[in-house]
């Protein structure tokens, strides 16, 4: 490195440490992610709260986001459903991350996510506050039993509507399957074929009662322990402001980081760090919080 140093070439050394940097930040957390499904791919879905265009339109800011990170950190994407909004943005997104880990990372993402701008569709630039839950499944790997009864399921085909080519609207190819016990809809319209939708929105369908079965487990454990934490859609995990002043807030973590930009442009590793390591201090330190667990 000296040496490097020496003939000037500290643009590269520095470029190096770089990468450094981001490798061992990686293995850090991979050291945290230890739970059953942490190593899976990830389900994610994106939608709209109440407001019409201005909350779809976040719907898509969140969703170019997750793109973006998905992007920068090596991991592969598929859009799965995707109904467009009436004027812009999005009515609801599902959409696959893959790569190892992209479950123990993106988990931390669930929960309801706020913006507070000028609204660029208020003729009045008036300030308002848009809503947007997003939601993170594991992929659940196919020798896991999770039980899906034929008879408990009502399938619909229709018209794909969405991005696909010249022939995305010639036959009946996507796929709605809706299960009838718990009302859970899943849907899929990527590919031309009615049999691949249907395989997938059948694997996103078992991820989501996989993820409900654990999800009640952990709710039944948490009345015993500390009572039933109601998660309200007003109860966000994350807020984004980019108007009167700048800034994105994690408020389980009270992480703020004031290049909102820079955030909704994908880099959210501040924020899942935090989250993670939060988590990892509260588990090992029940009792205690010191101030550097919010760093």
């Amino acid at each position: 490195m000296l040496e490097l140093a020496r003939e000037g070439e500290e643009a590269d050394l520095t470029e190096e440490l770089e990468k450094l940097e981001k490798v061992l930040l990686q293995g850090e957390l991979q050291l945290i992610l230890s739970g059953e499904h942490d190593q899976n791919h990830a389900i994610v879905t994106v939608h709209p709260g109440a407001g019409g265009t201005e909350s779809q339109d976040w719907a898509s800011m969140l969703l170019r986001m997750y793109l973006r990170w998905a992007e920068s950190n090596g991991y592969q994407t598929e859009i799965v459903d995707y109904l467009a909004g009436d004027e812009a943005g999005l009515k609801s997104v599902t959409f696959l991350v893959k790569g190892d880990y992209a479950y123990g990372y993106l988990k931390s993402e669930s929960g309801v996510h706020r913006l507070v701008r000028i609204s660029p569709f208020d003729a009045n630039r008036r300030r308002h506050t848009s809503f947007a839950s997003v939601f993170v499944y594991p992929e659940v790997d196919e020798n896991i039993e999770v039980e899906i009864n034929e008879k408990d399921l009502r399938i619909d085909t229709f018209r794909s509507s969405g991005p696909g080519g010249q022939h995305v609207n010639v036959t009946d190819s996507a796929v709605r399957i809706t299960h009838l016990p718990t009302g859970i809809v899943v849907q899929c319209q990527n590919e031309r074929s009615q049999h691949r939708n249907k395989e997938t929105a059948l694997m996103v369908l078992r991820s989501r009662l996989y993820e409900r079965a654990l999800s009640d487990r952990k709710e039944q454990q948490a009345q015993l322990e500390e009572g039933k934490k109601d998660i309200a859609w007003g109860n966000q995990i994350r807020s984004y402001v980019l108007h009167p002043y700048r800034m994105a807030k994690d408020h389980r973590t009270n992480v703020e980081v004031g290049d909102v930009d820079r955030v909704l442009d994908g880099d959210i590793g501040p924020f899942i760090k935090a989250f993670l390591m939060h988590g990892k201090d509260a588990t090992q330190k029940p009792t205690t919080r010191k101030s550097e667990d919010k760093k």
